[in-house]
């Protein structure tokens, strides 16, 4: 379920603009080098009023920039979406090309509506308007601006003072009626720098959010989203008056469940004898109410297929239960009207529907108690003690009593009734998510030989899976080995056998061999080896310049139990001291021990934060620092 595609959507291209090209274009090619465009406007300005007793909201949308360099010229295409939720009421796009001195204006030569291409989406009735701009030049400019309708009221969501490339202004602007009251809240903006203004105009209030020059988004790897670091505003109606009677729409957590409730309240009314049959014969025999939702969260992640919806309301409301048994797919929503369905047939009472945003989202419910705050919905099964699951079956390899890794630490509105619960997912634990790797390497002149036995539990078992999925032959053997690859690019996968892959409920083993060539280094009679096959977070070092949080998908602790067996005729004359160092961030524990005709390295590593804030990347980084003097330490073996 992606809520905020609906009720947002028009933020992906946020297609807004500003009237006038007040400066040269040679000036913003020398201000803006190695920028291919330069936006002039970006605007969008919402009508709110109330007709014939009802809110009736539009919204125009404006764009126009300035092409830069050659390269600009060949981006002639530009897109907007619409859907039945936000229809489209008309639009206009030309390019403004400069002409001996003068302009001239040239309409597009093609617009084309398309189904919008999203990912993991079986059927959409978002529809994207392409357009393809003519005559384009360095200097064109190219100008669209469309107008919107918005169906429900309860879907206005957010306006994105942000783009890839340089702007000179961004511009929301909302008219509404005197009787209508707006709420907002604005994030990202720490300097004040979005000026605002509310005054009154032919009788209505007019409210005015300005950004001048911004700087444009840079992309950065493991980013937690762009909502994290580029301001925007959250804006919606907190209430309408008619006939004297002031009716709430949103603004307190109590309105959105509200208008959650509605989605739900008529869901799974009557009984469906086929699923009923199923569940009773799955729970046959299990005593406890964890052993039968736990039989349940599996069956459906094992017989559900995961395919996402978006029309209309349909992107709101779950199926029955009934049909999704019937199709054996659907999209989250469908899949916890399944699971708190069957959980009634099988008699296990606290399972509930509750909503939740993905962490892509940064917001609280308190934050914004707007459906801008949900893009998903999961079941939850609270126990007699308080304890509860989070049971996310579009996650088909997560084991019972784990949350998906994309919800953790996020809050989730429980549905009771006409009451409702706001619990936080718990982050799970590194230790939840183990990978224990034994390796025994041999030498062999000058190849490394070696065998290795790995488990790996919790999150991390589910995003292994979830790459290999379903992959045989030759298309799993190079998935595996660019998993598991140790040591150097010369590294040989030269067997392997998997376990426990169907058996959430135990950790996935690999069992492999492997060849590395190259890897010693020799000089006469002393070998040079280093231990470390695998350094985690050897480039993760994170640059001074970074502008946003530094994001895992989980919390993950590694721990490597090598051994290297001494040739005859060789013994380890130098292998370096332990070490160790423990912080909020991290910790690792590394030692060395010499046994027989064996040396030994023992190496744990182990992360404790979810996302890092720029207070947090001084520490990481001087932590990673230490640790990568002690990745390049080698042992020396010596011929006797």
């Amino acid at each position: 379920m992606n809520w905020w595609k609906y009720s947002n959507f028009l933020w992906i291209l946020i297609l807004i603009g500003i009237p006038g090209n007040s400066q040269n274009w040679q000036e913003l090619q020398a201000k803006f080098p190695g920028y291919n465009e330069y936006i002039l406007e970006e605007s969008q300005s919402y009508s709110i009023s109330v007709v014939k007793d009802k809110l009736q909201v539009t919204s125009d949308n404006y764009y126009e920039s300035v092409i830069l360099s050659d390269l600009g010229i060949h981006n002639n295409q530009e897109s907007f979406v619409y859907s039945q939720l936000v229809p489209l009421k008309s639009f206009e796009a030309y390019s403004i090309v400069p002409n001996n001195g003068k302009e001239r204006k040239i309409p597009i030569t093609t617009a084309v509506d398309a189904a919008l291409d999203q990912r993991n989406i079986f059927h959409s009735d978002v529809k994207e308007k392409k357009l393809t701009f003519a005559g384009l030049q360095v200097g064109a400019r190219k100008v669209y601006k469309y107008q919107n309708e918005f169906v429900d009221p309860y879907l206005l969501h957010r306006f994105i003072f942000n783009n890839y490339y340089p702007a000179k202004e961004y511009k929301l602007e909302i008219q509404s009626d005197k009787n209508i009251d707006i709420g907002y809240r604005v994030f990202n903006d720490p300097k004040n720098s979005i000026s605002f203004s509310k005054t009154e105009r032919r009788g209505k209030w007019i409210y005015t959010w300005t950004l001048k020059q911004s700087d444009p988004f840079r992309y950065e790897d493991s980013s937690p989203g762009y909502l994290y670091s580029v301001p925007h505003i959250i804006f919606f109606i907190e209430n309408y008056t008619v006939k004297n009677e002031k009716i709430p729409v949103l603004g307190t957590v109590d309105l959105l469940y509200k208008y959650y409730k509605n989605f739900t309240q008529n869901l799974n009314t009557t009984e469906d004898e086929g699923l009923k049959k199923t569940t009773v014969k799955l729970v046959e025999g299990l005593n406890s109410p964890d052993e039968k939702i736990k039989a349940i969260y599996y069956w459906v992640q094992n017989n559900i297929k995961y395919v996402a919806f978006e029309e209309a309301y349909e992107g709101f409301i779950p199926r029955e239960a009934k049909l999704v048994y019937e199709r054996k797919f659907g999209d989250c929503k469908d899949m916890a009207s399944i699971i708190t369905e069957m959980a009634k047939y099988a008699q296990v009472p606290g399972v509930n529907l509750s909503w939740i945003g993905s962490r892509n989202i940064p917001y609280t419910y308190h934050e914004v108690p707007t459906p801008a705050v949900d893009d998903h919905m999961i079941a939850t099964y609270e126990k007699p003690d308080g304890s509860i699951y989070f049971l996310d079956a579009t996650d088909s390899f997560t084991r019972f009593g784990l949350p998906s890794y994309f919800i953790q630490g996020k809050e989730s509105m429980i549905q009771n009734g006409e009451n409702y619960k706001l619990i936080k997912v718990p982050v799970v634990a590194g230790e939840e998510n183990l990978n224990h790797y034994q390796i025994k390497l041999q030498l062999h002149e000058n190849l490394l030989k070696g065998n290795s036995k790995t488990e790996i539990n919790g999150l991390s078992r589910s995003q292994i899976l979830s790459i290999l999925g379903d992959a045989k032959g030759k298309q799993r053997y190079d998935l595996l080995k660019s998993l598991v690859e140790l040591g150097n690019n010369k590294f040989r996968l030269t067997d392997y056998t998997e376990s426990n892959i169907s058996d959430k409920d135990l950790p996935y083993e690999l069992q492999f061999d492997f060849e590395i060539d190259n890897y010693l280094i020799q000089a006469g009679n002393e070998t040079y080896l280093n231990l470390f096959l695998d350094k985690p977070f050897e480039n993760s070092t994170i640059p001074n310049d970074r502008r946003s949080k530094y994001d895992f998908d989980y919390l993950t602790k590694n721990q490597y139990s090598v051994s290297l067996e001494i040739p005859e005729g060789m013994k380890v004359s130098y292998y370096p001291k332990d070490s160790s160092a423990s912080n909020d961030l991290l910790n690792y524990q590394i030692k060395y021990r010499l046994e027989d005709n064996q040396i030994h390295l023992d190496f744990t590593i182990e992360t404790h934060k979810l996302l890092l804030k720029k207070e947090d990347f001084d520490l990481w980084n001087q932590t990673l620092n230490e640790l990568k003097s002690h990745y390049s330490e080698t042992i020396i073996i010596t011929k006797i």
